[in-house]
């Protein structure tokens, strides 16, 4: 979810920190669409979900995870440890005044003065500025940053509770509010240092605990840099000593996607409109003057106050409503455990609910717009949200802290979702299910979205960060469980053992092969560097990384947490293992060689994977020779009818000899079985050879796994130079005879970046051509499923859905005659009848082969009823639908209109740009409209994590001609600011594009031409 940047800087070994932290139990308590649909592309799932850790935890991922296994095992809470703080007093500002926001808020009646005494307001003039001047000088002299210009929030202070209470004006979009801050002093000083931005600090008062006399304030400033407000008083606070900091402040509900914003919706025909927090990273401070930093815990009284036509939300529940006479309402909440501020939540809206009860009695609501309500959308997620919360409470043996859990459908959102603490907020598309008109694949993707946020309740809202330089291990954590926790509901949809190889690791590994990847542990020195850790490096390479340590350790051992080191550290130190995988960047390639002259003996070698070798390694000093690591690799012998089982070898240097027994001269030799490690496999072209034999044979041999693997590795490794182009088409032949969904989709998304490789070229219809004999005979066996409008969503066999979905996606996306005809066929029934009878799990393929194929009058029929529909997993295949024209102008038109908030929501306006660049037609039109309306998307998605890496990524990923690369360097030259580090990896990927046109193209079109004739 972040922008992405690297460092080849290693932090030292640090221990895991872990405290107890009792305060807590004190507290009442899918993928998306195939890419053939234009509908491929990670998901974000989440912002950030949190671990106690150590600033540069790098004891190793192994020892890290397992503590923390051990601890929610014993049920221990945990809390984190402050630093310790030097004894220097800090010092004074560089600039004075109040910092101020256009156009005050409205304030509500009494707010801006505690009783009997009038709040300190600030002080300027000749004598404070002269004050400054010295002060300036002293610092000058010391040769320090005064601690408002650090990167990090000075430590001699510690916010121990807040009460914050807030008046929410939603008639003119501004709220205004009053925060009494307790601090604790840990080191004497005259400043009180905290974030806060885009505010207009209206008073400021400064008292020593309970009692009626205060501490002078001599001026206040905002310092923008550093986004903090100083408060500088006439004498230093105590040690060891409380305060109360009261703030009274108002500022806008903004129209944007982060802080305290608004959202809107349309019910019989009225707009209406509600507010909704976004606070994680680093945007708490948007909403209230705090220390929005992790590392600063503490209890949160919250109240707000609102017109009686709006309800209000919060973490915790509403102790008690007070009703005014002048229509307006205070709902006070519970206090909370201990927290940071990036998890706290609210909202004002006019939803309803539904709501269940866990066996533990946890009381579970889903909040959602009237209509999406009374039509049952949310049960679904409502129904698993219960189970899930049953199933990690025995899983974790830790219960669900909170007396409550929310859940928000918004409609407009950032991400995916975001797990706070007792209010997960959810965007409607990744949380609302209508089953009559949602596919599996919805269903797959609401569900994993589902699960990724209530891990969260354990593995982030329990525990959270010191800072965020390992934010990779809870949302390694989180996304690994989406298939764990999806295999709990549906045992027979095989999640964690298949659909995490395409979904995850095949994915992770294309970006984490390019020579500007980072290591999941990674530096963050300053707040601008926080959004570059939420990537799909920290996501789902973490994930991976997890899934191959509980593989060798065995998910049992793995589970009891502690108890691992016992049986595992014998023979392995598994901190030093896993350092090498944290620490370094991308991932090694094996290759594996049979020796000619001496029998059962083969060489196994390592070198980092990347797909252009010829880019510069980011670090001159370390080139891709230095990378080295310790590597679980499995391997079993094979012959025609028969695989051996699988021994362990680790391989730590770079080249080993070893002994395998068995090994004959017809044997093939099979790595990484399972594909648990995350590292790919080659072998000479004899290997190759054997292997594809065997598949053509009788492919059951090998396991269904290693088949969707060795159609990945063999892609991937032809597409980077190590393997001639021709070895993984020759193995797509065996393809006519799988049954299996995992080698079909392996295969489906491994075609689809070389697809968009050679889609404009001369030649393409001979690669058009050998694909569609491959595909033929299988979709001639499944055929077209039924409509299933009354059936249940998941009662068909998951695993034969989706594999007859696959295979139509590939025949109708390569133009399969009959696919075509179909599609136009149902099509055209749907407009003649107004009756939509395409079956759900294949109308986002209909809708985009009809646009294509059929004229205007489709894509305005389509446009229509993307407008009148409700149902927001209809509305987005609806609008992906449109992106599929061949019609440059219509296209042309969808970009523009994309930018219009009132006909395509913020979230939804980077998909629409993103699919009209995977459309060859339009390729270059998306390209033009993203340069020249960068400004304006840069201003709307900036601060979002992954929006804009994602827009930057989508855009430009399969751009490869030379022209396009000299118009991406330009542009990089002439832009103004964002995405630095997208930008980056944009350019290296354009450049391994034009490398392989260069290289590779004319081999693969001989090499095809050749096999057309045979």
């Amino acid at each position: 979810m972040a922008l992405e940047e690297k460092r080849e800087k290693r932090p030292p070994v640090t221990p895991m920190m872990i405290e107890e932290e009792a305060a807590l139990r004190n507290g009442s308590r899918g993928l998306p669409p195939g890419p053939w649909a234009e509908a491929a592309g990670p998901r974000p799932r989440t912002t950030e979900r949190h671990i106690a850790v150590h600033k540069r935890l790098v004891l190793g991922f192994a020892v890290s995870i397992l503590a923390l296994l051990a601890v929610t095992m014993i049920a221990v809470m945990l809390s984190v440890r402050f630093e310790e703080c030097g004894a220097a007093a800090d010092g004074p500002p560089r600039a004075g005044g109040n910092g101020s926001l256009s156009g005050a808020a409205r304030q509500p009646p009494g707010a801006g003065q505690p009783p009997g005494r009038p709040e300190e307001e600030v002080r300027g003039g000749e004598a404070a500025e002269e004050e400054e001047e010295e002060e300036e000088e002293e610092w000058q002299r010391r040769r320090e940053l005064p601690p408002w210009a650090r990167p990090r929030l000075p430590r001699h202070l510690r916010p121990l509770h807040y009460n914050l209470m807030l008046s929410a004006f939603m008639e003119n979009f501004t709220f205004s509010g009053e925060v009494n801050v307790q601090l604790e002093v840990r080191n004497a000083s005259r400043y009180i240092v905290l974030h806060a931005h885009r505010m207009h600090i209206d008073a400021v008062r400064v008292a020593e605990d309970k009692l009626a006399g205060g501490v002078r304030v001599a001026r206040t400033f905002f310092y923008p840099q550093t986004q903090v407000f100083v408060v500088v008083l006439n004498r230093s606070l105590e040690v060891q000593r409380s305060y109360n900091l009261k703030i009274i402040y108002n500022a806008l509900i903004e129209n944007e996607l982060l802080g305290f914003f608004r959202s809107s919706y349309v019910l019989h025909g009225e707009r209406r409109f509600l507010g909704v927090t976004q606070f994680s990273p680093t945007h708490a401070r948007k909403a209230f003057p705090c220390f929005d930093e992790p590392i600063y815990k503490a209890t949160f009284k919250i109240s707000i106050r609102h017109q009686a036509t709006y309800l209000s939300l919060s973490n915790m529940p509403v102790e008690t409503s007070v009703f005014e006479e002048d229509g307006w309402v205070t709902d006070h909440f519970s206090q909370t455990p201990l927290m940071s501020t990036y998890y706290l939540a609210w909202a004002v809206c006019n939803f309803t609910y539904r709501e269940t009860v866990t066996k533990s009695g946890v009381v579970v609501r889903l909040y959602a717009r009237p209509d999406a309500i009374r039509r049952g959308s949310g049960d679904y997620a409502l129904n698993i949200t219960r189970r899930l919360i049953e199933f990690y409470e025995d899983y974790f043996k830790v219960p669900y802290s909170l007396p409550k859990l929310d859940l928000l459908a918004v409609p407009k959102h950032p991400y995916a979702a975001m797990e706070n603490w007792g209010l997960s907020v959810f965007v409607e598309q990744r949380i609302l299910l209508d089953p009559s008109i949602s596919s599996i694949l919805y269903l797959l993707d609401v569900t994993m979205v589902i699960v990724h946020e209530l891990c969260h309740q354990w593995f982030g809202d329990l525990v959270t960060p010191v800072w965020w330089e390992d934010v990779w291990l809870k949302e390694g954590f989180a996304h690994y469980f989406e298939f764990v926790g999806t295999d709990y509901l549906y045992p027979g949809w095989n999640m964690e053992k298949q659909r995490f190889l395409t979904d995850v690791l095949h994915e992770v590994m294309l970006l984490d092969g390019l020579a500007s990847s980072h290591p999941v542990s990674q530096e963050v020195q300053q707040a601008s560097d926080i959004d570059r850790v939420f990537d799909w490096i920290a996501y789902k390479k973490g994930a991976a990384l997890i899934r191959m340590l509980a593989s060798f350790m065995g998910h049992s051992v793995f589970q009891m947490g502690l108890q691992a080191l016992k049986r595992v550290g014998k023979s392995v130190n598994i901190q030093e293992v896993m350092d090498q995988w944290t620490l370094q960047m991308g991932y090694p390639v094996i290759t594996v060689l049979g020796n000619e002259t001496t029998d059962n003996i083969i060489v196994i070698s390592q070198e980092r994977f990347v797909y252009d070798r010829d880019t510069k390694p980011k670090d001159p000093a370390r080139g891709d020779n230095s990378y080295l690591w310790q590597i679980p690799l499995t391997i079993a012998v094979g012959n025609t009818s028969h695989i051996s089982s699988e021994a362990i070898i680790w391989v730590s240097n770079k080249s080993e000899h070893h002994r395998i027994p068995a090994l004959e001269e017809a044997s093939w030799l099979l790595g990484n079985i399972n594909q648990t490690g995350y590292f790919r496999v080659n072998y000479d072209i004899r290997n190759w050879r054997l292997l594809i034999n065997q598949l053509t044979r009788n492919h059951e041999v090998i396991s269904v796994s290693n088949r969707a693997g060795l159609i990945d590795d063999a892609f991937n490794l032809a597409r980077a130079g190590y393997l001639p182009q021709n070895i993984p088409l020759e193995i797509m032949r065996y393809l006519s005879e799988e049954k299996d969904f995992l080698p079909w989709h392996a295969a489906s998304r491994a075609l689809y970046p070389l697809d968009k490789l050679l889609d404009r070229t001369e030649n393409y219809n001979i690669f058009n051509e050998y694909i569609l004999r491959q595909v033929a005979s299988m979709y001639l066996k499944l055929g077209w499923p039924t409509n299933n409008l009354n059936k249940s969503l998941v009662q068909a066999s998951y695993q034969h859905e989706e594999l007859r979905r696959e295979v139509i996606m590939l025949a109708c996306s390569f133009g399969n005659k009959h696919c075509h005809q179909q599609a136009a066929t149902l099509i055209s029934d749907w407009i003649s009848s107004n009756r939509n009878r395409i079956p759900l799990n294949v109308r986002d393929i209909v809708y985009c082969t009809g646009v294509s194929l059929m004229d205007e009058d489709v894509w305005e029929f389509i446009w229509m009823k993307f407008h009148s529909t409700t149902a927001v997993s209809e509305k987005k295949i609806l609008l992906e639908a449109l992106t599929c024209s061949d019609d440059r102008n219509l296209l042309n038109r969808l970009l523009n209109l994309s930018l219009n908030s009132e006909v395509v929501l913020d979230q939804d306006a980077i998909d629409v740009i993103i699919h009209v660049a995977r459309n060859p037609h339009g390729r270059d039109l998306a390209w033009k409209f993203f340069r020249e309306k960068w400004k304006i998307l840069n201003a709307r998605y900036g601060e979002a994590l992954f929006m804009n890496s994602k827009l930057v990524s989508g855009v430009t990923e399969f751009l490869n001609t030379e022209g396009e690369l000299r118009e991406l360097k330009n542009f990089i030259k002439s832009y103004e600011g964002g995405a630095a580090v997208s930008f980056s990896r944009a350019v290296e990927t354009v450049e391994a594009n034009v490398r392989w046109q260069r290289l590779y193209k004319e081999e693969l079109f001989q090499w095809l031409r050749k096999s057309l004739t045979q």
